[in-house]
């Protein structure tokens, strides 16, 4: 007879090819499926690396793959992760154990309960269905984009399995048509507009919807931007980098000029519009996206529809212009969208400048490269500073929950994902701490990584929101680790930075072919404030300037 477990990756396996997990009791028949099978199994050391890794496999890859871990505290531990998937939208299948069905034990607890509280959807199998069920929360996954739970109840993980047959998955969202008369309003926008901008996000990207909408760009003389989810996406001459925080302050003031704007498949959060103040005031903001309404308040006219069927129709009622385009009027100004400011070699304090040591490092990291970036007050150096192969090549992990801390299982993920690549992990000191268990796995399971970490000896972010409005400094230091030690004791190549010229570590590393993981512990200065935080800080400053309306 077949077992539950077993019949469970009968039915996964051949619409995945990775799984990522930690071995309890909850799992361990599933575990030894997994081996017995064609899938490959890469084993974290926390069960949050797990999720993190399954999340940065599909963003990467675009494929779907399956985190795995025990029931209760393997359970809980992976919570944070699976809410950022679930923010983020990134479809994963997390196998876990599950109370018995003869009732709950002291150390079990409602995990169904808590996944919905997080907006994961569960399913839990059973010894008549499991190939089914398991069929169906992987249609879940894919068809809603979204992570989801699949649950093995522990008396059943051994338990023989009834026979069986499911029907072939739907392994694909169902497509939105966009009515005729909605394509029409937007449409007569357009061809009216004297400066129209296109703005493209990851369900852009998703849909397949570049080509559409650069050669709608191209018809309409207009500018174009994407979101830092969907850097690169864009190619047309009049494009302008990223929309928000991450992008320039030349780009952002083309962008406020527009008086029409479609999106496509972005949600335009606050570090997107820059806090509301991207778009000029008299700009027509039109939104497409899968999503059942407007996502920010900023969206004048909401659309729900596939990006990709909505840019080619669109190209089929929006003639070319020959004369009056704003794209050449802006030229000038389009060529200088990606400048940046230098920085210096070292800060006052005597530490790296990060954005000079940004630069160092575009210039020295191989090419083919995918970047994976944990959560902080770093996070925007690698987006504005650095060459991104594709939209595929740069994932935020940890943006849509905001948190830190999962940028080591991250970057395993993303290494199963792309093995022909270089893996760059930026992270900071707080969350190469928090992630350090999962150090080990990454020096095991990749092929060619670097981490950088930019270590200011303390929570970056927290010293400029809170140190300046005079809060007590002490939590929000951290002691200056010494990471390269720690690196080199688990086998990686390693180098503390703290000059550029330390580089040259990393130039002798990649002219050897760049095999094994690099450690770069950057000590730099917690002086220099990344743009997009001063950005955070103006706004709190104005908020903080503004009476209250509240009793």
């Amino acid at each position: 007879m077949t077992t539950v477990s077993t019949r469970i990756v009968e039915a996964l396996a051949p619409y995945v090819a990775e799984v990522f997990g930690v071995m309890g009791n909850g799992n361990a028949h599933f575990l030894d499926a997994v081996e017995a099978s064609d899938l490959s199994f890469t084993a974290v050391r926390h069960e949050a690396g797990a999720v993190a890794a399954a999340d940065a496999y599909s963003r990467v890859s675009g494929r779907v793959a399956v985190a795995t871990t025990t029931y209760g505290a393997g359970f809980t531990n992976a919570i944070t992760p699976l809410t950022e998937a679930r923010q983020a939208r990134i479809p994963l299948v997390m196998v876990t154990g599950e109370a018995p069905t003869t009732g709950a034990r002291p150390w079990d607890v409602d995990q169904p309960g808590i996944g919905a509280d997080v907006g994961v959807d569960t399913f839990v199998v059973d010894a008549r269905q499991p190939g089914l069920i398991s069929i169906k929360a992987l249609e879940r996954a894919v068809q809603h984009r979204q992570p989801v739970v699949l649950a093995i109840p522990y008396d059943l993980a051994a338990a023989d399995a009834d026979e069986e047959s499911w029907p072939e998955p739907v392994l694909q969202a169902p497509t939105l048509q966009p009515s005729r008369s909605d394509l029409e309003r937007v449409a007569a926008a357009l061809n009216t507009a004297r400066r129209p901008l296109l703005l493209a996000g990851r369900g852009a990207r998703v849909a397949g919807a570049d080509p559409a909408i650069e050669r709608l760009s191209d018809q309409l003389g207009a500018l174009s931007a994407t979101t830092v989810a969907a850097r690169n996406l864009l190619n047309d001459a009049g494009h302008l980098g990223i929309a928000g925080g991450f992008g320039t302050d030349a780009g952002a003031k083309l962008m406020a000029e527009a008086d029409v704007v479609v999106v496509f498949g972005a949600g335009l959060n606050q570090f997107t519009t820059r806090f509301g103040h991207l778009f000029g005031q008299e700009s027509t903001v039109i939104q497409i996206d899968l999503a059942d309404k407007a996502t920010h308040p900023r969206v004048d006219h909401h659309l729900r529809a596939d990006a990709r069927l909505v840019a080619e129709r669109l190209s089929e009622r929006v003639p070319a212009r020959r004369d009056d385009r704003w794209r050449d009027a802006a030229a000038g100004r389009v060529r200088r969208w990606a400048d940046t400011e230098p920085g210096d070699p070292l800060a006052p304090d005597g530490r790296l400048d990060p954005r000079s040591l940004s630069v160092a490092l575009n210039r020295a990291i191989p090419a083919n490269r995918v970047v994976v970036q944990d959560g902080g007050h770093f996070s925007g150096w690698a987006p504005m500073y650095w060459d991104i192969p594709g939209p595929h090549a740069l994932n935020l992990v940890g943006t849509a929950y905001q948190t830190i801390g999962l940028g080591l299982p991250a970057a395993v993920g993303a290494g199963r994902a792309a093995p022909e690549s270089t893996v760059v992990l930026t992270t900071g000191d707080g969350g190469m701490l928090m992630s350090l268990a999962d150090l080990e796995t990454v020096v095991r399971s990749v092929a060619s990584g670097i981490i950088v970490v930019f270590n200011d000896a303390a929570y970056g972010a927290e010293v400029h929101q809170y140190g300046s409005i005079g809060l007590a400094p002490a939590p929000m230091l951290i002691p200056d680790v010494d990471f390269a030690g720690m690196a080199a004791a688990l086998g990686a190549h390693a180098v503390t930075v703290r000059t550029l010229e330390d580089l040259h570590a990393l130039n002798a590393w990649v002219g050897t072919g760049a095999q094994g993981v690099l450690v770069l512990d950057c000590k730099i200065s917690k002086d220099v404030i990344a743009p997009y935080m001063t950005e955070i800080l103006d706004v709190a400053k104005r908020s903080r300037a503004t009476p209250s309306t509240t009793r």
